[in-house]
């Protein structure tokens, strides 16, 4: 009887999820030679090769595949008896704000992950614009906040950066239109952003929209009435990024800070680890892998 090794079948998942041995390798604070090791000893004692090496992109094999999803499961079920045979019983409630625009795919995976480890911990989750969950967090409100902004003040700490896309619908023909309209939500952050650029750039707009409903400015933008602004991984499906090179500015990149309350409790630190491992999973903005 051959026995699947928790280790490997770790880094195999490490792998697969992170893009590639690198970022495996600094999430499992391992060295990128330990972690192929653990995957050619997997691969040798199953005698089936997992990733297809004939491309430069990470891709796994049909073999693999099937595998990672074994894997998933073992994990899941190793760190949850460890987690509830060793836990010291921590019990409580933690507060913790993320703004809607960045709550895929990474908040739900920390969740899970998190109430594995700590399954008497409640975790509320509240998701709101950026403007407000600050406020939010000076007032001792929440806990932990996520936030999107251009910088980072001081206490917070960025764990990556997305693209600021400008979008309408698909093939839509609102962003040739001048003045521009524009659909924002009131408390948007990316409103003075884009604003700020357009002012530069020398063009004409109007506000064809300034709701408290993200609804009705979605809708107005995936009705080709007018453009808006989005980070890149969350564009919804009836709507589309508007490709670099058009008449609009270029909107840059937008930073995803972690902010939390100093001297709180003291699982607010794990929580916060798992979400930094979670976002630095994320692929780095078009604009950054081409630099």
């Amino acid at each position: 009887m051959r026995n699947l090794d928790i280790t490997t079948l770790r880094a195999l998942v490490a792998v697969t999820d992170h893009g590639g041995v690198t970022r495996a390798a600094a999430m499992l604070n391992l060295t990128q030679s330990a972690v192929s090791m653990q995957i050619k000893r997997l691969e040798e004692m199953l005698g089936l090769a997992l990733f297809d090496r004939g491309n430069r992109r990470v891709s796994l094999t049909a073999s693999g595949e099937q595998l990672v999803r074994y894997a998933r499961r073992i994990l899941a079920l190793n760190d949850e008896a460890v987690g509830r045979l060793t836990e010291d019983l921590y019990e409580g409630e933690l507060r913790l704000g993320v703004p809607h625009d960045i709550v895929y795919p990474v908040v739900p995976r920390v969740l899970k992950q998190f109430n594995a480890a700590f399954p008497r911990v409640n975790v509320h989750l509240r998701s709101s614009s950026t403007v407000k969950l600050r406020e939010e967090f000076a007032r001792g409100e929440v806990d932990l906040i996520l936030t999107t902004e251009e910088g980072v003040d001081d206490g917070g700490e960025t764990l990556t950066e997305m693209a600021l896309r400008w979008t309408g619908a698909p093939g839509g023909t609102s962003w040739k239109r001048r003045p521009l309209r524009l659909a924002f939500c009131t408390n948007c952050i990316f409103r003075p952003i884009v604003l700020r650029k357009l002012e530069q750039a020398g063009i004409d707009w109007e506000m064809a929209v300034l709701s408290e409903d993200d609804r009705a400015v979605e809708a107005l933008v995936s009705a080709d009435l007018a453009v808006g602004a989005l980070l890149e991984d969350s564009i919804p499906p009836h709507q589309e990024a508007i490709e670099p090179g058009t008449a609009l500015p270029d909107l840059g990149v937008q930073k995803i800070n972690l902010y939390a309350r100093p001297g709180g409790d003291a699982l607010l630190d794990p929580l916060s680890d798992m979400l930094r491992q979670g976002f630095f999973a994320q692929p780095a903005p078009v604009s950054l892998r081409m630099a």
